[in-house]
């Protein structure tokens, strides 16, 4: 069992920290940060997500969704957490730990996205290391898995530079910009000799 549990808002407790971020739940605190992160990075994140609802940036939307994080982190199911830098407060980005499964099997999928503005400056590679450790250590959890598209070369070198392994690929996998895409499928596990950032 995870040894976090929120009966209330986990938004103002970091789950995660690392030496330039922390992580934690999106509070509705968030929501301005957000939309005009999202909304400015739109264009880039367009070829790797699920096609927008036509609501997706509205406040009232945001709302569900912090609604929706704290529920999931409060029954185990999920940590959706926002990425901040932990000198100057901006929100950078999103990573979740998805699709958690206990029992036998102790797993759960990670997903992530990075603001435009913030990509490519090794942001992201610090957050995943960051939920790797938490994943394994204070969730308990033996298997972290991951999938990308073949196209998307920055996230699969960010997944091997962290010690993902790839497994294979999967067909018609996810519904990415309103199309079925093949995915390329990733793991780490707890018992892996993971790399450690490069100096």
């Amino acid at each position: 069992m995870a040894l976090f549990r929120f009966p209330s808002e986990p938004q103002s407790r970091p789950l995660i920290r690392t030496p330039n971020l922390y992580l934690r739940a999106p509070s509705v605190d968030d929501y301005s940060a957000w939309a005009v992160l999202r909304m400015e990075s739109r264009a880039f994140l367009t070829p790797w997500e699920p096609s927008w609802s036509e609501d997706d940036l509205t406040r009232n939307s945001f709302r569900l969704r912090t609604k929706r994080a704290a529920r999931e982190i409060s029954t185990d199911e999920a940590y959706s957490l926002f990425v901040f830098d932990s000198q100057t407060e901006a929100l950078l980005g999103g990573l979740t730990l998805g699709l958690i499964r206990r029992g036998v099997a102790q797993a759960c999928t990670l997903g992530y996205w990075m603001g435009q503005r913030h990509a490519r400056k090794g942001h992201m590679t610090e957050a995943v290391r960051g939920a790797l450790r938490f994943a394994f250590s204070e969730l308990a959890l033996h298997r972290v898995e991951a999938a990308c598209l073949p196209n998307n070369e920055p996230s699969r070198r960010l997944l091997e530079r962290v010690g993902f392994v790839h497994e294979g690929l999967a067909r018609g996998y996810l519904k990415i910009n309103g199309v079925w895409a093949d995915h390329l499928l990733y793991a780490a596990l707890s018992n892996d000799r993971l790399p450690g950032p490069t100096t």
